[in-house]
């Protein structure tokens, strides 16, 4: 049975997001058709104003409707912290917690060697302008990359590229453990490991 080109037109185009199957993209566009035209033009029309309505941010690459971001311009954050993340998403979560007062900078990825992503695809290179720019303001660098083996191969390039840098900065991790709530029975080895290698004083 031939299937209606508007139709197999989006399920394709669904297709080309991360993480969506072929029968993901199907069940999404069908539900589609069930969807009043004015929802569907108010959808259409958001998706249009997604990149019309953002701006990269000049300082810590994140993306927001002004250029300065909100977080870059709040003159009560500490600009002498930076935590660096992977992903604007990384940013939202962190605000989410409101205990960080810092200033941020998004790498846009991770080096991964297998997708052909080296230090020259992410804002490493940025990253190390703005603390030359900073002439000594920054005093910590905290790395919040994902703990899995890109983030923490990222993380020890990092962590090398700063150490040459001619000002003294404190390199800082985020620590790794026990999530709140959570039973030790069922935590893995390396949660475990981190757990008790992250530990402080109580």
């Amino acid at each position: 049975m031939r299937v209606a080109r508007a139709i197999s037109n989006l399920i394709e185009a669904f297709e080309r997001l991360p993480g969506m199957g072929p029968k993901s993209a199907a069940r999404l566009t069908y539900y589609l058709l069930h969807v009043p035209q004015v929802e569907l033009d108010r959808f259409a029309e958001a998706i249009g104003n997604l990149k019309r309505g953002t701006k990269e941010c000049s300082v810590c690459h994140n993306i927001s409707e002004a250029d300065p971001c909100d977080v870059c311009a709040d003159e009560s954050r500490d600009k002498g912290i930076i935590c660096v993340v992977e992903q604007p998403l990384d940013v939202l979560a962190i605000e989410r917690g409101n205990g960080y007062r810092g200033v941020y900078h998004v790498l846009h990825g991770v080096i991964d060697p297998l997708h052909n992503i080296g230090p020259e695809e992410i804002k490493l290179n940025e990253l190390l302008a703005r603390l030359r720019q900073g002439s000594g303001e920054v005093k910590e660098i905290i790395l919040a990359l994902n703990p899995n083996m890109e983030g923490e191969s990222t993380c020890m390039y990092i962590a090398k590229a700063l150490k040459a840098q001619p000002t003294a900065l404190k390199i800082t991790r985020l620590a790794h453990g026990l999530p709140m709530g959570a039973d030790i029975e069922y935590a893995d080895d390396q949660t475990l490991t981190h757990a008790m290698e992250g530990r402080r004083e109580y």
